[in-house]
């Protein structure tokens, strides 16, 4: 299945429930929690306040390696934004791609997508768990926070 049929099927649309392909164009759904909708709003805000020359894109599908993956929240600069505006999914990660972790998400899972995202051009991956710990990676591994946005990175 290509991510285009996913957005236009009538029978996926307003499910509680994130959607991903694998890398075979399998559907992955992950279930959706108030929590994880409040901290995705509470980090796209920050990161609106914060860091107000570019967009903020919750629910970002991103073409990776594995498949579309779609981070929670990501910033797109407006260079970004002039480049790919709003393809979707988009061929490049946007510079920061924010994951928020669900009880249902694996550490591997969490991982993967770091590095997914990394390798297709987000300069930091943020990990935000429900107790409201953030863990920042760029390409030199994890990093204590983001080079990119520190006054960011609260809950």
């Amino acid at each position: 299945m290509e991510w285009a049929e996913v957005i236009g099927n009538p029978l996926l649309q307003n499910l509680p429930f994130k959607i991903e392909l694998n890398r075979f164009g399998k559907i992955l759904m992950s279930p959706a929690s108030n929590q994880h909708g409040r901290i995705q709003g509470r980090m796209a805000a920050n990161l609106i306040n914060k860091l107000p020359n570019g967009e903020v894109i919750t629910e970002c599908s991103i073409q990776t390696s594995e498949g579309v993956k779609v981070a929670d929240v990501a910033w797109a600069s407006d260079e970004f934004i002039r480049t790919f505006a709003y393809e979707t999914p988009y061929p490049k990660a946007p510079e920061i791609c924010i994951e928020i972790v669900s009880p249902s998400n694996s550490k591997v899972e969490i991982s993967g997508k770091v590095n997914l995202y990394l390798a297709k051009g987000a300069q930091e991956v943020w990990v935000v768990y429900e107790d409201g710990k953030i863990t920042t990676y760029s390409h030199v591994g994890e990093i204590e926070q983001s080079a990119l946005a520190p006054d960011a990175q609260n809950l």
